[in-house]
């Protein structure tokens, strides 16, 4: 019988944009920002590490996805010796960087019209 510590480390999470698109990711994904890891602590005072699910108001869906395009991005290269560029259209940059700064410490790296840009 699964008991609340169960729930709350569920394997899955579910981040919900401003325009309420609804994107269930790895948990361990999701851990590489420090403000979703916050969120979804055990120990913390938020409803969402109960609920396991974040409404990120200030995020549109289309931002979203390419946020979680990087969090399984830094996961999957995180050892790697060599980690191939994370492209981000031009068009993106901008609200890419208030998301990567909102989402606290995501190490965004990316390259966009033969530029490299970092957080």
């Amino acid at each position: 019988m699964a008991d609340s510590d169960d729930q709350q480390q569920s394997e899955y999470v579910t981040l919900v944009s401003s325009d309420s698109f609804h994107f269930i990711i790895h948990r361990k994904a999701a851990l590489v920002s420090g403000t979703l890891a916050s969120m979804l602590s055990p120990t913390s005072q938020f409803a969402e590490s109960r609920t396991n699910s974040i409404t990120l108001e200030s995020i549109e869906g289309h931002m979203l996805e390419k946020v979680i395009d990087y969090l399984y991005f830094h996961e999957r290269y995180k050892d790697a010796k060599e980690v191939p560029e994370f492209v981000v259209q031009p068009e993106y940059a901008l609200n890419l960087l208030v998301a990567a700064d909102f989402l606290d410490g995501m190490p965004l790296s990316w390259s966009m019209n033969k530029h490299t840009y970092c957080i």
